[in-house]
């Protein structure tokens, strides 16, 4: 009867003490953010001393930062970091399940770091599922994504143990444990020399290698000892009480087996934390082994009084109700999976039907924008044109007020479109801010002088306080800057008369090669009122009814300021008292460029160019276009051929010579762009200017790339339109002459 009662013992322990210690589920799912690096450092250290409740814990803390910040690779890390730690723990359905959610999370961002992790969790299922040479090709194929160190040391571990399980392979295992003894992982160099020194010293005990056995255990006893992995410090202690006793070193033998027995102490408490996770598995297991203590009592009193009959009743009685208390856990359990599966799937389904709506919402916003500003653009070249036709046919002075009031009109929507067109760029990501050499002072005098006619007109004062010790030379974006100063300052010339508007530059610290500059626009106009101004940078707010119908604007200044801001990392702040005046202020971060040789301040000359005999190709699909800028170029005896379409400009082109080309780029059939294309196949030389109403998606680059040599934005001042026939066509023709 011993081995029945044995054998009924040994089943108990094993339903026990194998059955997996609780089971945790994350809520949901670059990496250059410090505060999420630091957390992974700490659930890597908290999970190498085998501490995987309290780096469970920090790794749901990681996961709820990754989701609020809305980082998909920082998801990906830590799905990752919870399927290795389930993997410890050798929970297969848990860890599948993060490496399923992996996998759904690629499907939607490309990162080669997730590819090469999802193998690499791949490869360790297969292993614990018996299947080492599959593994090992996974592991391959993993490398090939990966170029992140930690998880290349990770992959190479691995790969030693799989080839240490596998006949023949033993010196591809000691390769790679060696590569692993003096490697330079920046997160876990010394718990990857400790496991590496562990698989040498399994392998030279299998080799009957005695000597070096015991050195790569001593080895890894200390890097365990000095780093708390508790894992590894009491395997290597275990190694080496056997290894001393085969040696005949009991000197040696007896602090390790004391070791080990302190140890196991200590053990037992990382288990009790480990049973702690979950208050649902806390109380389960704590009803199962009170269970167990009662038998055990019973068995201990019936041992010295029962018959053996009674024993074993009360035994099988004791393993049929542990049996039924564990279906009933695993069946619980299952049904918390399911649900939690279930749950999490659903959510996942309706925050990707939400985001693909937003997504086309945001498309279908920027096509009719794009699509309405070249449409709005191209008649407005025929109002603006016709009206500088007009104006400059000397008419009487009573029309000449209309024709003025027409070009301003003009003028006005012009302005009004390119604000709707620059603020969605800027939700489209579209724009970039510039790194190029930009003299702050200079440009800040540019957007005075150029406002300096509308201070007149309200008798506003205009004063600008620079700091002299602001860097003369910086790397930043002129453009944007001057966008930024000119909306702001012409905001503040706008509500302000008979008072002073003030630009103040201030250096407020150097770091290293970055300035620090503060900027602020003050002004004593109308001021707004409290309860507007959170609302104020909003698109088309004005303040009022009554301060849009007697100031005018768009509303959209200030909207374009705050986005522009936006992509310099800085925000607009404001001040203001009603009826006191307004103070604008923000900062900017700049990097210095104190190198360059200080820019002497010069005048452009004027250029007047000459063009006499100049044949043009015009290529222009719209009637009235054409007819605005034939009338354009005979202003100045410029003489021309018009073409309807691509097609037929390709035809003049091959047929005829011309100083030079104007090039309209949206055109039914072939496009301007590849009319260019083909022209420069027979013609590399001739001038062609693109003259296009530009739309959100159209790249100046593409027009360069094609072999445009300028491009001239409809509708364009007259001006500009003389100019850039002259720097690119007269110009070529005069340099052709002389040589």
């Amino acid at each position: 009867m011993k081995p029945r009662i044995t054998y009924l013992l040994f089943m108990i322990w094993a339903l026990l003490f194998v059955w997996p210690a609780t089971t945790l589920w994350a809520q949901e799912e670059n990496m250059a953010d410090p505060e999420f690096t630091a957390m992974m450092a700490e659930i890597r250290s908290l999970r190498n001393q085998d501490r995987r409740v309290e780096a469970l814990e920090s790794l749901e803390r990681a996961t709820k930062h990754a989701e609020a910040a809305e980082n998909t690779q920082q998801i990906i890390r830590c799905d990752f970091m919870y399927a290795e730690i389930y993997l410890d723990l050798e929970r297969v359905p848990e860890a599948q399940f993060y490496y399923d959610r992996m996998n759904e999370q690629l499907e939607t961002v490309e990162y080669f770091y997730g590819n090469a992790a999802g193998l690499y969790i791949d490869a360790r299922i297969s292993s614990m599922e018996g299947n080492n040479n599959l593994a090992l090709s996974k592991l391959i194929e993993a490398k090939k994504e990966s170029n992140d160190r930690n998880l290349l040391n990770r992959i190479t571990l691995s790969e030693g143990e799989f080839y240490a399980q596998l006949p023949n392979s033993t010196d591809r295992a000691i390769t790679r444990f060696n590569a692993l003894r003096e490697n330079s992982d920046p997160f876990e160099k010394d718990y990857l020399r400790a496991r590496a020194f562990m698989g040498l010293a399994d392998i030279y005990i299998a080799q009957d290698d005695t000597e070096n056995a015991i050195s790569n255990a001593e080895n890894a006893l200390k890097l365990a000892q000095d780093n708390e992995f508790a894992k590894i410090y009491e395997y290597s202690n275990r190694l080496l009480v056997s290894l001393y006793q085969k040696t005949g070193q009991y000197d040696q033998a007896i602090p390790a087996a004391l070791s080990l027995l302190n140890l196991r102490d200590s053990l037992y408490s990382v288990e009790s934390d480990s049973v702690k996770s979950s208050r649902y598995n806390e109380l389960m297991n704590k009803t199962l082994l009170e269970q167990v203590d009662r038998q055990r009592a019973e068995i201990s009193e019936l041992s010295e009084s029962a018959s053996r009959s009674e024993i074993t009743v009360i035994l099988t009685t004791s393993f049929l109700t542990i049996i039924s208390l564990l279906a009933i856990s695993l069946y619980r359990n299952n049904q918390i999976k399911l649900k939690t599966n279930d749950l999490l799937q659903t959510k996942n389904r309706e925050l990707q039907l939400a985001r693909d709506a937003a997504v086309q919402a945001m498309e279908a916003k920027t096509n009719f924008l794009s699509t309405v500003s070249h449409e709005l653009r191209t008649p407005l070249y025929a109002v603006t044109g016709l009206t500088h036709l007009l104006i400059e046919e000397k008419p009487r002075k009573n029309q000449l007020d209309h024709l003025k009031s027409l070009k301003f009109s003009g003028d006005y929507l012009l302005n009004f479109i390119n604000d709707i067109l620059q603020i969605n760029k800027i939700d489209a990501e579209k724009l970039e801010p510039l790194e190029v050499d930009c003299n702050l002072h200079k440009v800040l005098n540019d957007v005075l002088n150029g406002l300096q006619q509308s201070a007149k007109e309200q008798r506003d004062e205009l004063i600008l306080d620079y700091d002299t010790q602001i860097p003369s030379h910086l790397l930043s974006d002129p453009v944007k800057l001057s966008q930024i100063f000119m909306n702001l300052v012409g905001n503040a010339i706008k509500f302000t008369k008979d008072g002073q508007v003030e630009v103040i530059a201030r250096l407020l610290k150097r770091e290293g090669e970055y300035a620090h500059v503060y900027f602020e626009i003050r002004d004593s106009g109308i001021g707004i009122e409290a309860e507007r101004q959170e609302s104020i940078f909003d698109s088309f707010e004005q303040g009022s009814i009554q301060i849009n119908r007697e100031y005018g604007g768009t509303g959209l200044g200030l909207t374009i300021v705050k986005s522009l801001l936006g992509l310099f990392d800085s925000t607009i702040h404001l001040e203001s008292e009603y009826g006191k005046g307004s103070t604008f202020y923000f900062e900017l971060k700049l990097k210095c460029k104190d190198l360059l040789i200080e820019e002497l301040p010069f005048e452009d000359a004027k250029v007047d160019y000459s063009f006499d005999d100049l044949h043009l190709l015009v290529v222009e699909d719209n009637k009235i276009n054409q007819v605005i800028t034939r009338k354009m170029l005979s202003k100045k005896e410029i003489t021309c051929d018009i073409a309807s379409d691509g097609t037929q400009a390709i035809e003049l082109a091959k047929a005829n010579r011309y100083d030079g080309i104007l090039m309209d780029i949206h055109m039914p059939g072939i496009s301007g762009v590849e009319a260019t294309i083909e022209i420069r196949k027979f013609d590399p030389q001739i001038p062609i200017i693109a003259l296009t109403a530009i739309s959100l998606d159209d790249s100046l680059e593409e027009f360069y790339a094609a072999g445009c040599n300028d491009v001239v934005t409809k509708p364009f001042k007259p001006e500009l339109f003389y100019d850039k026939i002259g720097e690119n066509i007269s110009e070529a023709r005069v340099r052709k002459s002389t040589t």
